[in-house]
């Protein structure tokens, strides 16, 4: 049994997929990162870095309990554990490696400043929102151009590649991208949102999601929060 400590964020929605995708069993733990839930001592234990999502792994190696932070890293451990969506052709589990890294690296960071800039920011600050417009609009072409070559994004096959970077573009519009211009991602796009493993993930807390603006107390702690991080 894997315990897993989530909200239903393109981060939590990539180890969502992945456990899906196994069949691994595991149970949901709610960490409301509105209401400050990832601020907590126990959530801290498991994540220092007051990110969602983490894992406990209850039957890891040697049989004794494992703890993990960082989706990355996350979908790693759980491919290792299953020997799935991961190749063993040593060129084809660096190129997963290399993308999966640049999803950490460009895609979550410059796609997640575009959401805060043009939709969250009390103010609209040109300078900002077009610089992180015109970075996701980058990435996106960075992607159009590997996935006119290949079928999947690291390689010839669905690999941990993929769940790390679907998540993340399902808010295309909001990071002043239109899909239509980039069709190779968007041929991509629509088959991963077809697999019935996507679909069961997205539901994973689905009714917990925010659909109404944040309030002054909610914007405080996603976005400012320092008297959660002196703790």
């Amino acid at each position: 049994m894997i315990d897993l400590y989530t909200w239903p964020t393109p981060n939590g929605h990539k180890i969502h997929i992945m456990l899906e995708e196994t069949g691994l069993p595991y149970r949901v733990h709610a960490i409301d990162i509105q209401a400050g839930d990832q601020f907590k001592p126990e959530f801290l234990a498991l994540s220092p870095n007051n990110k969602i999502p983490a894992i406990v792994d209850q039957d890891g190696p040697g049989g004794k309990p494992l703890a993990m932070f960082e989706s990355g890293a996350i979908l790693f451990y759980l491919a290792s554990r299953t020997g799935r969506f991961l190749p063993e052709d040593i060129r084809l589990r660096w190129s997963v490696m290399q993308w999966v890294m640049f999803q950490m690296g460009h895609i979550g960071p410059m796609l997640g400043q575009a959401h805060h800039f043009l939709s969250y920011a009390p103010e609209r600050i040109e300078y900002a929102m077009n610089r992180y417009r015109n970075e996701a609009n980058r990435l996106y072409g960075v992607l159009d151009k590997r996935l006119a070559a290949s079928p999947y994004v690291a390689c010839g096959e669905y690999t941990i590649a993929d769940m790390a970077i679907w998540p993340w573009l399902r808010s295309h519009e909001r990071q002043g991208v239109r899909m239509d211009d980039y069709p190779h991602v968007q041929r991509w796009f629509g088959e991963l949102d077809a697999r019935p493993a996507v679909q069961r993930a997205l539901q994973v807390l689905a009714e917990r999601r925010r659909t109404t603006p944040f309030t002054p107390a909610q914007r405080e702690v996603m976005f400012g929060a320092t008297q959660y991080q002196r703790r």
